[in-house]
């Protein structure tokens, strides 16, 4: 990447995966083979354990494909305490061995929600102690350096519906709290949207620390029905939160215009969380109508 343009790319999230083995879930091969039929050049690994998890096995089914990978993905929980780093950092370095394997130069790292992303039960409070909110900010500055120095990697935090960081003036304060040079922003457009979050004033306010986009939207009616009833992640998920484009929000003809005016080289992956997929038919040609959208909404803005 050494163009400024927005390269569009894709993930399992858009076939409904959320975790490494799951009978309801697309089957890896057919993941692979879609996204590459749908156009798309670059994908993200998703949980590990779904694609092979051995490089070379893994990186002679991707170039079979055409595909390269723009980053790995982990979750952390860093407000729970100093111990929380051997925790996190076992799957942290398997992820990171893995994405610097293939080519990738990120690592997506999402917080622990506070609810169950599956039962939606609370396994704890929704607020942070400033004791917690500390131990956050010094866990995500201690891991992006390793990230770095060991392997290559940046980090891009992801705020995430049903976790601590996900309203505007949390992801705000996050990014005055951590270090610019050990923890960029992964903006997960739909995720902002979620939590009230205004992506594009986030761009604009925060230009130097947007490093990755997730270009997602939310469909606002079912929204409502969220806020309203205070539904879990899990059951708004079901509900079909996430849209298609370009039919919900935020406009991402607006984030895309404003991901332009960065200047610089970024990564802008499509997520549609679907999960479970009752059809393992549905999404693909999703993705293809969704990769025609973007590339249709920016003058630089390409699939490789």
């Amino acid at each position: 990447m050494t163009e400024n343009k927005l390269i569009i790319g894709t993930a399992p999230d858009s076939w409904g995966v959320w975790f490494a083995q799951d009978p309801r879930q697309t089957p890896w091969q057919r993941f692979l083979d879609e996204a590459a039929e749908a156009g798309y050049r670059w994908i993200e690994l998703g949980p590990y354990g779904y694609l092979p998890s051995d490089p070379v096995r893994l990186a002679d089914e991707l170039g079979q494909r055409g595909l390269q990978v723009s980053a790995g993905t982990v979750f952390t929980a860093f407000h729970r305490g100093a111990d929380q780093w051997e925790e996190a950092w076992e799957p942290a370095r398997r992820v990171a061995e893995l994405t610097a394997a293939m080519g990738g130069q990120h690592m997506v790292v999402i917080p622990a929600m506070w609810r169950d992303d599956v039962t939606g039960e609370a396994i704890e409070s929704s607020d942070l102690t400033p004791e917690q909110l500390q131990d956050l900010f010094l866990g995500h500055n201690r891991l992006g350096k390793v990230l770095a120095e060991d392997y290559g990697l940046q980090q891009q935090f992801h705020p995430h519906a049903d976790s601590h960081v996900c309203a505007q003036p949390d992801i705000e304060r996050f990014l005055q709290e951590t270090d610019p040079a050990l923890v960029s922003l992964c903006l997960d457009t739909g995720h902002a949207q979620y939590g009230d979050a205004d992506s594009v004033e986030l761009m604009t306010t925060y230009p130097e620390r947007i490093g990755y986009l997730h270009l997602k939207q939310v469909d606002p009616q079912v929204l409502d029905t969220v806020r309203r009833e205070n539904l879990t992640w899990a059951a708004a998920n079901r509900a079909g939160v996430m849209s298609e484009p370009p039919g919900g929000l935020p406009d991402l003809s607006l984030i895309i215009a404003a991901a332009e005016e960065l200047n610089r080289p970024l990564f802008g992956i499509v997520e549609q969380d679907m999960y479970p997929v009752a059809n393992l038919d549905v999404p693909l040609p999703i993705a293809r109508r969704t990769r025609n959208y973007l590339l249709s909404c920016g003058s630089r803005t390409r699939v490789s």
